[in-house]
């Protein structure tokens, strides 16, 4: 019984490393961290303007076809060095997050809506 938790939890390890792509952060997405960096007056809470110009900014990016790692973009907040409440980090890191899938979700509903039907109309 020892043997097959070890050879699942062996299994489970080797499925996370495979799944864990490294994508490091190109210099227009440093870039605009740091745009965010300077936008931001109080790093320890964001107002609604600064939340606003932060969706546009991913938002251009993603529209660029610019591609970023979410753990990456997390690492440089932590480690920029001004940012040392953790809340306003995790907030741009998700606001990273929707804008990047909400830009993959219309993405694809264009591919397929420019798709022929194939049924002859």
């Amino acid at each position: 019984m020892d043997l097959v938790a070890i050879t699942i939890f062996l299994l489970k390890i080797v499925i996370e490393i495979q799944i864990r792509k490294y994508m490091p952060l190109t210099n227009n997405v440093i870039i605009k961290l740091n745009e965010i960096t300077t936008l931001v007056e109080d790093k320890s809470k964001l107002t609604e303007s600064e939340i606003e110009e932060i969706k546009l900014i991913f938002k251009g990016l993603v529209e660029q076809n610019e591609r970023y790692d979410l753990d990456e973009i997390e690492f440089w907040f932590e480690n920029e060095g001004n940012w040392t409440t953790r809340e306003p980090r995790i907030r741009i890191v998700n606001l990273a997050n929707y804008i990047q899938d909400k830009y993959q979700q219309t993405a694809h509903l264009r591919i397929i809506s420019d798709d022929d039907c194939g049924c002859g109309n």
